[in-house]
């Protein structure tokens, strides 16, 4: 028995069974699921309708992740996987799958903010007395210096991320599919999305 992708041997709403009008047909079929994890990348491509290709992910280390209110995108190493709505067992046994919560280098969003900004982040970057944010130590330009006065005027950080910046590691949300498109892409979790999925994760620590 192959999997089928087939509503025929469902039953109906009333619980009978419906007669078996004809076979299984080519199209119909399903796969087995990529079931991806967190390792050195090993993609394999499978033929699918038309001609086409899949690219199954079995194994990924890396990904796109977007800063949607920095509007910054960089590769970024997938370090863990920390929640998931659907199954539990998928974070366990450390599963890529599309909408699953990870945890990923914040290195290369950090390297940016502090060129973009002029303002250090992190655990050796903790804010002056007065509660002002220290800028880097790095020789700067009169147009450079400029350009972070300007930039700075409108910015604002939240201040989950922050913490989050202090550890290393940032909450991102993986929206390719792995076993699909053989990517993980995604993006940084930011105000009222992080919260809720930082309020998830503290009750079922508790639980």
């Amino acid at each position: 028995m192959g999997i089928s992708r087939d509503s025929r041997h469902k039953h109906r709403r009333t619980g009978g069974t419906k007669p078996p009008y004809r076979k299984k047909r080519k199209f119909e079929l399903g796969r087995q699921a990529a079931m991806t994890k967190i390792g050195v990348k090993r993609v394999r491509s499978v033929r699918v309708r038309g001609g086409n290709q899949k690219y199954r992910a079995l194994r990924l280390e890396t990904g796109n992740f977007s800063w949607g209110s920095e509007v910054c995108t960089r590769k970024s190493r997938i370090i863990d996987v920390v929640y998931n709505a659907s199954n539990n067992e998928l974070v366990r046994t450390k599963t890529l799958v599309k909408n699953a919560i990870v945890q990923v280098d914040a290195a290369p969003y950090r390297q940016w903010y502090e060129t973009h900004y002029g303002i250090k982040l992190g655990k050796k970057s903790k804010k002056d007395t007065d509660g002002a944010p220290v800028e880097t130590d790095s020789k700067k330009s009169k147009s450079v210096l400029k350009k972070h006065t300007e930039r700075r005027k409108e910015f604002f950080l939240d201040p989950n991320l922050d913490q989050q910046f202090d550890t290393g590691r940032l909450l991102a949300c993986i929206s390719s599919r792995p076993g699909q498109c053989g990517r993980a892409d995604g993006y940084i979790l930011e105000g009222k999305e992080l919260e809720f999925y930082v309020k998830k994760m503290i009750k079922k620590r508790k639980a």
